[in-house]
């Protein structure tokens, strides 16, 4: 483990119960401060902006955004993990970190051309070269952040995330209603970066010093390295599907499917990210302590599952009303599309879990080749949905992550000691569960379709609600596990303190 000692862990775990609680409860307040902030633009900017200028953007950032993991080599993650990390050992990760951002960033620059010629559009120069900068700017906010996460100062991280996405949003709103098409993306992703590089600099308690040959850093590099990679390959196979649409069908079915595509990731990301932000560093100061690490990876991911697979049921069951009221009738192109990827979420919500679990135990090279077997096999369902259209594509992505969760499960169950037959009893509970509430919902909103569409969501809302209720009554597993849930905070405090 980087720079894991296992003498070192009492240390490490008085008042980790508390300060997990609090960071959760900062993160959940921050989130639904952010929450709003990107409903309020995709409600506004959908309406102002056309399929086109969404798809020229996406096309742009599926491709470039891979530098985004690049630029952090996995060594955020590593700082995080590790149980304890010297000032100088930080140090360097900052300036390998920087390093990396400005090779990134003079690559992309010069790259510009080539990708505008493999998707035939001209425009895509100048967005490229305007959003190159972002490596470097993104590179240097790396360890600051990692500074604040391995803290669990969450209520700071969750005041710069909330405030860099209100300062991004202002600025594209701005030039979006001033009739500037794609650049007030540009404008919006380039605010939100500078904003944020300054205010995590500010809220840090970690300021670089100058490299240190002395400082052992090789541990730490192996971590990132592989974890690096695996994110790489997750990120090439989750952002190939918007590269092979764009190619294929040009920019505005590569903007509907976009589109689709982040009303999936909206309510992953909320919950998504503040649960890695106080998962991981919690899970990995319990390593060395199975009954208390099982527990609280167990409770995690019955969180995460109830959240997101009921989120997920109901936008399959009315994603086609939702769309139309969220984003306009002009984006209902994309509904379909939507429907199917609310599968591929509920799978993507299954393995985080997972996720957790490879990570926090530094796991990583497993982990990179359980990615590298998944994702390959992702990629040429891909490639061989394209014959059947964006559809094809957009089944051959669900599909692939799908069979991708028992795999996981299989290959985690293989090389550690995790409770993974109790990570997917939790798994098919909550399927079961809300695939239920969601056949419900869609009877409930068909049988007044001559109605409102505001109706139709009523009715179908209350049809979900009564089935969790009818659910709640005559399934204790169940009943317990939304008791455990309502109690989260007292747990954490009991389970990790």
């Amino acid at each position: 483990m980087p720079g894991s000692h296992a003498a070192d862990a009492p240390r490490a775990l008085p008042n980790l119960g508390r300060s997990a609680a609090r960071g959760a409860l900062a993160m959940a307040v921050g989130q639904i401060g952010r929450l709003a902030i990107q409903l309020g633009g995709v409600l506004i900017m959908a309406r102002v902006l056309a399929p086109e200028h969404y798809g020229l953007f996406a096309m742009v950032t599926a491709v470039v955004s891979f530098s985004e993991l690049l630029q952090d080599f996995g060594l955020s993650s590593a700082a995080i993990q590790a149980r304890e990390l010297s000032h100088a050992q930080q140090s360097n990760l900052f300036w390998i970190n920087t390093g990396i951002g400005i090779v990134l960033s003079i690559g992309v620059f010069a790259g510009a051309p080539l990708l505008a010629a493999f998707y035939h559009e001209p425009a895509v120069v100048a967005i490229t070269c305007a959003l190159a900068p972002t490596f470097l700017i993104n590179s240097v906010a790396c360890q600051f952040r990692a500074d604040l996460t391995r803290n669990l100062r969450m209520a700071a991280l969750s005041f710069v995330v909330v405030a860099a996405q209100a300062a991004g949003l202002a600025a594209g709103l701005i030039l979006a209603l001033q009739g500037a098409g794609t650049w007030a993306l540009v404008a919006q992703q380039l605010s939100f970066n500078i904003v944020q590089l300054l205010l995590l600099a500010r809220a840090a308690q970690f300021w670089p010093g100058l490299p240190s040959r002395a400082a052992k850093t090789r541990t730490l590099l192996r971590f990132g390295g592989n974890l690096m990679a695996t994110q790489l390959i997750n990120h090439v196979s989750r952002s190939l599907n918007t590269v092979l649409i764009g190619n294929r069908f040009g920019a505005e079915l590569a903007g509907l499917y976009d589109r689709a595509f982040m009303l999936l990731m909206l309510p992953l990301n909320q919950i998504q990210v503040p649960a890695n932000t106080v998962a991981l560093p919690t899970l990995s100061k319990l390593q060395h302590d199975a009954p208390r690490f099982d527990r609280f990876l167990l409770h995690g991911q019955t969180l995460l599952l109830h959240l997101l697979i009921a989120v997920f049921a109901y936008a399959a069951a009315v994603g086609d009303l939702l769309i139309g009221v969220v984003m306009g009738p002009q984006w209902l192109p994309a509904a379909p599309l939507f429907r199917i990827l609310t599968v591929a979420g509920v799978f993507y919500a299954a393995g985080y879990a997972s996720y957790w679990a490879f990570t926090a135990k530094g796991l990583t090279a497993e982990i990179f080749r359980y990615t590298l077997v998944t994702r390959v096999l992702m990629i040429a369902m891909m490639c061989a949905g394209l014959a059947w259209g964006v559809q094809g594509v957009t089944w051959a992505f669900t599909l692939s992550t799908a069979l991708s969760w028992p795999l996981g499960l299989v290959w985690l169950k293989r090389v550690s000691d995790v409770p993974a037959g109790a990570m997917a009893r939790n798994v098919v509970r909550c399927v079961v569960a809300y695939s239920a509430a969601a056949l419900v919902a869609f009877l409930a909103a068909d049988a007044v379709r001559a109605h409102s569409v505001y109706v139709q969501l009523t009715a179908s809302a209350v049809g979900m609600l009564f089935v969790i209720g009818l659910l709640f009554c005559v399934w204790p597993r169940y009943r317990s596990d939304l008791y455990a849930i309502a109690n989260t905070r007292t747990l954490l405090r009991n389970r990790s303190a």
